[in-house]
């Protein structure tokens, strides 16, 4: 196709590529982590950067809309809860009037003469990152920092794709037809509530008939995404019940019905079941429920615990065994060593369990902290109570606390409903904690257990891959070369706001694909390599031309 030549020749220019290149650096030099203190601020800033790209384009067809969060969002079943409001002099979270007040979304409207030949579309990317926040820099062909990967790389992709456009049309390479919607949206990170506001506009959902979701996929189309409940269980003890070691049964218990509910995920569009159980959360350890925590630290008390080679060191060698054969060896690849182990006296030692971070969609290519040292806890327990050996777990941190959380999330994918997942895994909780309860040898009184889903709540979804909007995004990403002709689209790995408008509305073709890597996205090298985001520009120009009918007639 002729135009696939002449975007690639755009994006190729040094001048246009330094000019992408310092608005992202720009995007990322903004502090917008959920819960940052001054979030809303940074939102404006980031949205104004944005707006004085959009008011150089010479579209006169184009308007720059901010629209408010309407508190009505608050009633959706889809909505999820801003926990990140919440502060000392505010315990319980803001209500949505108050959270969202002074704060919006971004939008540009594109109303082109109307064209049979092609469809109304939209763009949706956000602009929210979790924390903590790492500002940005260049080394090489990569770009470090937080929101690189995660999703400010593919809003600089968007605007690009906009001044691609803009300048194929000044230069009569194409002639715009139909509406075009750019997103701009907020809050993705804990749920999605920016773009639930937008999805849930009816007036707003005349402007699109099919609807492209920029997000790390490594440019790859995706038709369909996984869903992901965010899960928190507390335990509280009583008769001097040690929480570090009842929480050891329900973390492998609730692994283990993730594993099954993995089992049964069979679905066409997600053959490789990208079903994941993420403990992402344990009580002073780790920063995010989808983040993968990359470690934990835990003190071993009692006769011979800081022995090198006594029957606690073997103990753990065991637990990690069970890990390894489980879970793969990624120790030497991702850090250097599964545990460091130091003793700290004859009846003492401290080991701090290692990881690697990421998104929860990585955890393959990962290794999880929390989990591993769940195995290993269990080994010790094992030897505790059954020689018995007198033994105790704690974890660094949480002396003296009267409750002990674990936050984290479950992965499922069309073939489970959410509330199934939920149940399932309330089901599971409660065997671990029961586990402990029987291990130990105390009532069931003594100790208390919860477990609540009250943050995001993604459902999974698949559209059709043959639609004509699926069919232009994959001849897009074939033109931009970063697929193989007739390459059939699969399901993304992870959940997005591509779910709120395909939950909204069933049969809308929503289509998942953008910069960036799952691996680099929520981890502590979050990076975004330049020729894939200049990749993105090509692919989002080239899906906008083809779906709206825009190519030279």
């Amino acid at each position: 196709m002729p135009i696939a030549a002449e975007v690639n020749r755009i994006c190729a220019d040094p001048s246009f590529r330094k000019r992408i290149v310092d608005f992202l650096l720009e995007l990322c030099s903004v502090d917008t982590a959920i819960g940052a203190e001054a979030l809303r601020e940074g939102e404006r800033r980031v949205f104004r950067r944005i707006t004085d790209e959009l008011e150089t384009l010479s579209f006169r067809e184009g308007r720059i809309v901010e629209r408010p969060i309407s508190p009505r969002i608050e009633h959706h079943p889809a909505y999820s809860i801003p926990y990140y409001t919440q502060s000392p002099l505010h315990p319980a979270p803001l209500p949505a009037a108050e959270a969202y007040r002074g704060r919006g979304n971004l939008l540009y409207c594109l109303d082109f003469p109307r064209s049979r030949e092609g469809r109304n579309t939209a763009v949706n990317a956000h602009v929210d990152t979790v924390a903590p926040y790492r500002g940005p820099r260049i080394d090489g062909e990569f770009i470090h920092g937080r929101g690189t990967a995660d999703d400010k790389g593919n809003v600089a992709a968007a605007v690009g794709a906009l001044f691609v456009l803009d300048r194929l049309a000044r230069e009569k390479k194409i002639v715009p037809s139909n509406r075009i919607t750019m997103m701009f949206v907020i809050d993705e990170e804990i749920g999605g509530n920016g773009s639930l506001d937008l999805a849930l506009d009816r007036e707003l959902k005349e402007r699109y008939d099919s609807l492209l979701v920029l997000e790390c996929t490594g440019n790859r189309v995706h038709p369909a995404n996984r869903g992901a409940v965010y899960f928190r269980c507390e335990l509280r003890g009583s008769s001097g019940l040690p929480l570090s070691e009842a929480i050891v049964h329900p973390i492998l218990s609730m692994e283990r019905e993730g594993e099954e509910i993995r089992r049964e995920s069979d679905h066409p569009l997600f053959p490789h079941r990208p079903v994941q159980t993420c403990n992402g959360i344990l009580g002073p350890f780790g920063v995010h429920p989808s983040s993968i925590c990359g470690e934990v630290r835990f003190a071993i008390r009692g006769p011979d615990a800081g022995r090198e080679a006594g029957p606690v060191r073997k103990a753990l060698e065991k637990g990690l065994a069970e890990y390894v054969a489980r879970y793969g060896d990624k120790a030497g690849k991702k850090f250097e060593r599964h545990y460091t182990w130091a003793a700290a006296g004859a009846s003492e030692a401290v080991v701090a369990v290692h990881g690697s971070t990421g998104h929860m969609g990585s955890l393959p290519d990962n290794d999880a902290a929390i989990t591993k040292w769940a195995y290993l806890a269990a080994s010790l327990l094992e030897l505790k109570h059954g020689r018995p050996l007198p033994l105790t777990l704690e974890l660094l941190g949480t002396g003296g606390r009267e409750s002990l959380v674990l936050e984290g999330a479950q992965g499922f994918l069309p073939t489970h409903a959410i509330d199934e997942v939920k149940r399932r895994m309330s089901a599971a909780f409660r065997r671990g904690s029961e586990r402990f309860v029987r291990l130990a040898g105390r009532g069931w009184d003594g100790l208390e257990g919860t477990i609540s889903f009250d943050k995001l709540h993604n459902d999974a979804f698949a559209c059709d891959p043959g639609s004509p909007s699926v069919r232009a995004a994959l001849e897009a990403a074939v033109l931009a070369g970063t697929m193989q002709k007739g390459e059939p689209p699969l399901g993304w790995n992870v959940s997005c706001d591509a779910r709120l408008f395909a939950g909204e509305y069933p049969g809308l073709p929503v289509i998942t694909c953008g910069a960036g890597r799952l691996e680099h996205a929520h981890s502590e090298g979050e990076r975004l390599s330049l020729p894939e985001l200049f990749q993105a520009v090509a692919l989002t120009a080239l899906f906008l031309v083809l779906e709206t009918g825009s190519y030279a007639r």
